[in-house]
């Protein structure tokens, strides 16, 4: 295989297993300080090892690749990937309204996230970076998200759509974190807590009836806040009243997301359970932050499906022309 190509898959695949970005980083660097070399270059050992981008580990890849073979490291890394069983449901999923660029606090750029969607087979992806107040993610300001608009509109095209979107902050009294006529703009809007996260029952609950309540949400986002592994550590769940949550996404059209990431695991399946009792609608998101992350939709598949979520509740089975029916709702 071309040595750019293995670079660029193990890049993809370490993302996956959501390792170090550095480490995820450090092979797409390596792959685009060769882009573009001729087979020649490609086979001048002692000048490919001065290439500003190239270390020891891409390098053995490099030679392994072009002595006609499966690099070593690639191999591993696919057999890991083989373990995860696809679930029918994930078959039925036509994209995605939940994903991260280097715009605030994902890894890659908008274009290396497009391309990884069109490679799964997506009919649509939402970009949804993070709002202003959320500084460690270098959330967007609204001058900052209106010129990521320009580009995005230039993204679509062969039979694939790039949405428009935000994870918005919900902020400590239930408001959201950006202009309201700004929101208005955006294809899709994911609404998410991010702080203060250990709020009372009382007020957390009505933090997120009034944002999911606001007319301009169409999805919450990771609903407990809680993570079950992974390098963060762990976190317990928000204390809240589930069922007066879902009752008002419910009553506003607003789609209960189930986080794919396996740290989340979010929210818990008893939640799901009410979700469904109550008639919600289900949204299944990567929340990727790099291109790799995106084929995380497996585990959120396989989650939906063991909990007997129907298929036509979750809004990412649907078309485009009927999703775009729903995000343009009257509310």
């Amino acid at each position: 295989m071309h040595p750019h190509d293995a670079l660029s898959e193990i890049a993809t695949l370490l993302e996956r297993e959501r390792s170090s970005r550095y480490k995820s980083k450090a092979f797409r660097t390596a792959a685009d300080a060769i882009e573009g070399l001729s087979d020649a270059e490609l086979r001048d050992a002692a000048s490919l090892r001065r290439r500003k981008g190239i270390g020891d580990s891409t390098f053995s890849v490099i030679q392994e690749a072009l002595a006609g073979g499966v690099p070593a490291y690639l191999a591993d890394l696919r057999e890991r990937a083989g373990v995860q069983r696809a679930s029918t449901l994930r078959g039925l999923l036509r994209g995605d309204l939940h994903s991260h660029s280097d715009w605030s606090d994902g890894l890659t750029s908008i274009d290396l996230m497009v391309d990884a969607a069109r490679a799964l087979g997506h009919e649509y992806l939402a970009l949804t970076d993070h709002s202003p107040r959320l500084r460690v993610a270098n959330g967007l300001s609204p001058e900052r998200l209106r010129a990521q608009l320009e580009i995005v509109r230039e993204m679509s095209g062969d039979g694939f759509t790039l949405l428009s979107g935000i994870e918005v902050d919900i902020l400590e009294d239930g408001g959201l974190d950006q202009e309201p006529e700004l929101l208005d703009e955006l294809d899709v809007v994911v609404a998410s807590a991010h702080s203060k996260l250990r709020m009372e029952r009382g007020p957390m609950t009505r933090r997120l009836v009034r944002a999911v309540s606001s007319g301009r949400v169409d999805v919450l986002g990771h609903v407990t806040g809680r993570l079950v592994e992974g390098s963060r550590g762990t976190r317990p769940p928000s204390t809240l009243d589930a069922r007066a949550v879902f009752e008002a996404c419910a009553e506003n059209g607003v789609a209960v997301e189930i986080n794919s990431r396996p740290e989340r695991q979010d929210p818990p399946d008893e939640l799901i359970a009410i979700a469904l009792e109550i008639g919600c609608l289900f949204s299944i998101d990567s929340d990727a932050h790099a291109p790799g992350q995106l084929s995380l939709l497996d585990y959120g598949a396989e989650r939906a499906e063991n909990a007997g979520v129907p298929p036509e509740r979750i809004v990412t089975t649907w078309p485009l022309e009927r999703l775009r029916e729903w995000t343009g709702r009257a509310r």
